[in-house]
């Protein structure tokens, strides 16, 4: 495992954990060269989730990018980065489960709105006004009423 400090090839692991939910594998190592300390997680490889953007585009589904939006939407609502981090392991799980590996960006922001309208009515407002494209208040009160119906 390459160092993320002084790139030395070598390091000892001084703890290994299960993490998200057993999924993968928490290790924390340390450089035998430079002796400082850091985590790695070892996971199962997935076939790669190709996400199509509203645009035409395709990309690989990416966990950081989603988990970003998420944190955002969040912000000082008092939803933990752990709860967060839970929602997209389901997410993940659910469309690696699929037959097809190819998922629309619209149908990843329905299924974030979901588990956040079970979360943090603030952060489903909040994330649906960006993926959503709010043009104005009109479409913050129709997504409030929206919440209020469920």
């Amino acid at each position: 495992m390459l160092c993320p400090f002084c790139q030395h090839t070598d390091s000892r692991v001084l703890e290994s954990r299960s993490a998200e939910a057993g999924c993968s594998i928490r290790r924390r190592r340390e450089c035998l060269n430079c002796q400082r300390r850091f985590t790695t997680y070892e996971r199962i490889e997935f076939v790669p989730i190709t996400v199509l953007k509203r645009d035409g585009a395709s990309e690989s589904f990416d966990r950081s990018k989603l988990l970003r939006g998420m944190i955002r939407a969040c912000e000082k609502t008092g939803v933990s980065q752990t709860a967060l981090e839970s929602i997209i392991d389901e997410i993940e799980a659910q469309l690696q489960g699929r037959d097809r590996h190819q998922v629309s960006s619209v149908e990843i922001g329905e299924m974030v709105l979901r588990y956040l309208q079970d979360v943090s009515e603030v952060a489903y407002v909040r994330f649906a006004s960006v993926y959503r494209q709010f043009r104005g208040v009109r479409d913050f009160a129709e997504a409030l009423n929206h919440f209020a119906a469920n």
